[in-house]
Formats: C-alpha cells, sequence, structure tokens
C-alpha cells in the first residue's frame, strides 16, 4: 500500500523507463545528492554578478515571445530569479529536470512556481510552445553523440525568434565522479569548447548571436572557465549563419565595472550587452 501510494502521488518517480543508460545515471545522481545540492546551489546567483546580467538580457529578449523554461532546473534557482525579476513585465518562468527528487527540491524552495520531470531528449512540449530556453549547465552531463538530439529537441520547442542561452564549463577534459559531497555517485561531467557547441547549435538551426566567456568567481563555484551562447531560433523569413570562429565575436571577462563588483540587486542591465559580443573597457 506505501508503495501504490508514493506511486500515484510521485509518478516521476518512474519516469525512468525507457531512458538511456547515462540518462538513468545522471537522474540516479542527481536524485542522491538533491537536498545536499540545493543547500549548496539555490543561493549561488547572488555571488554570480555576470550570470545574472545575462539571465536580465536574455528575459528581455525571450521574455515577451513567450514562456521561460530552466532547462535542467536544479533547485530552481534560475526560474526564481527570472520570475523575482521579470514576472512583472509578464515573463512567465517554469523548470524542468530529469531528476524526480530534485524536482521536488524546486517545489519546496520556489512555492507558486511551476516545475515538471523531463528529459531535454523528449520534452512534453508542443511544438514552438517557449520564447526562451535557459539551459545553464544542463548539457555539461549530456554525452556529445546525444546532444545533436538534445538541441534538435530545443529548436522543436521553441517559437520562431526564440532564445536559448546555454551555459557550460569550458575545457578540454572530461571528469567522471564516484563520490560527490561525501555521497557515492557515477555520474560524468564534460567540458567543451566553445567552438564545439556552437557548431552543433549551428547544424541545429540556430544562430549564434553571442558567445561570453569568463573566469571562475572564488569561493563561489568549481575553480573552471565558464561560456555562455547566446542562440536564436530564426524566424522564417531569417536564415542561420555560421558557427564564430575561436575568438570572433567572443566577449571575455572584462566586464563594465558594474558588473565585475556586483553592484545592483540583479547585476547589470541588458544594456550592457549587444551582438557582436564587443569587450567593455569600463
Amino acid at each position: 500500500m506505501d508503495w501504490q501510494f508514493w506511486t500515484v502521488q510521485y509518478p516521476e518517480q518512474v519516469a525512468g523507463a525507457g531512458m538511456s543508460e547515462w540518462e538513468r545515471a545522471v537522474q540516479r545522481t542527481y536524485d542522491t545528492v538533491a537536498v545536499e545540492y540545493a543547500a549548496r546551489i539555490f543561493d549561488e546567483l547572488a555571488g554570480k554578478p555576470f550570470d545574472r546580467a545575462i539571465l536580465d538580457r536574455f528575459a528581455a529578449l525571450a521574455g515577451p515571445l513567450g514562456p521561460v523554461c530552466d532547462l535542467g532546473c536544479g533547485p530552481g534557482q534560475v526560474a526564481r530569479y527570472l520570475h523575482d525579476r521579470w514576472h512583472e513585465h509578464g515573463l512567465d518562468a517554469f523548470g524542468i529536470d530529469l531528476s524526480p527528487a530534485m524536482v521536488a527540491e524546486a517545489r519546496r524552495l520556489n512555492p507558486g512556481l511551476r516545475f515538471e520531470q523531463g528529459s531535454m531528449l523528449a520534452l512534453d512540449l508542443e511544438d514552438e510552445q517557449l520564447g526562451g530556453i535557459a539551459a545553464f549547465y544542463s548539457i555539461v552531463n549530456v554525452p556529445r553523440e546525444d546532444q545533436p538530439r538534445a538541441f534538435a529537441e530545443l529548436w522543436r520547442v521553441l517559437k520562431p525568434g526564440g532564445w536559448l542561452l546555454a551555459a557550460f564549463h569550458v575545457g578540454t577534459e572530461d571528469a567522471h565522479l564516484e563520490e560527490w559531497w561525501g555521497t557515492a555517485v557515477s555520474v560524468d561531467f564534460y567540458f567543451f569548447d566553445p567552438t564545439e557547441i556552437e557548431t552543433r547549435l549551428t547544424a541545429a538551426g540556430f544562430t549564434i548571436e553571442e558567445r561570453h566567456i569568463r573566469e571562475p568567481y572564488p569561493e563561489v563555484e568549481h575553480p573552471s572557465r565558464r561560456a555562455y551562447l547566446l542562440a536564436r531560433k530564426p524566424t522564417e523569413t531569417s536564415s542561420p549563419r555560421p558557427p564564430l570562429r575561436a575568438g570572433e565575436g567572443e566577449q571575455m571577462i572584462r566586464f563594465p565595472l558594474s558588473i565585475a563588483m556586483g553592484r545592483g540587486a540583479g547585476g547589470a542591465g541588458p544594456s550592457h550587452y549587444r551582438s557582436g559580443a564587443q569587450s567593455s573597457e569600463e
């Protein structure tokens, strides 16, 4: 009877049927660390002014087009930030995560916001439903061979003109974890050259509008360089352009002083970022 109760109350718990082995491994890992992960990560944006700034830029672009999905939402800190900053301007943010336990944490920490369990390889969303997708580190557990399928799925659910903001670790070596915060796990983390991801996104039909790279924030996050790609699904009259070459259109880590010092409740506003991504000398 108890097992039947939990199955009915939380149908996401049986969502692993039909998933690949790597998806099941990722789901098991994040189910295992969900409570600790939420305790450590949920407030992280307070120490990441650049992340807040690029999320503001993304929200200003995507919000008017339709709902915005925090994909691979974890405990929902990105969806919460977008809601708190942009809901009064009409933005509708929600989250999706592969881990049922992580979805439970997101619902607990963000009452009133919507969070659902799902895989980015097969989203339970209609075609051309979303104005934007914020994929903050959600591709870092996706093997390279499955990324084209994932990016095609993101393309499918975005409206023409819709926006994708993808953030990931920059590097050349991948990592396999057998222990995370004192807990036994088994999961792979992938690091990427930005041009590698740009090439796959372009092949899926996206136009790469901006590339940003920054150094890690000390004592706030894993000490890896971070890349942020702002990509767009062209409108029916638009045609994709080739991916940026290494160094082309790249904004490195020299931010306006207001971003570097973290001034303002939400960091710098959208006006600091322009297509073409010239480095700021302020």
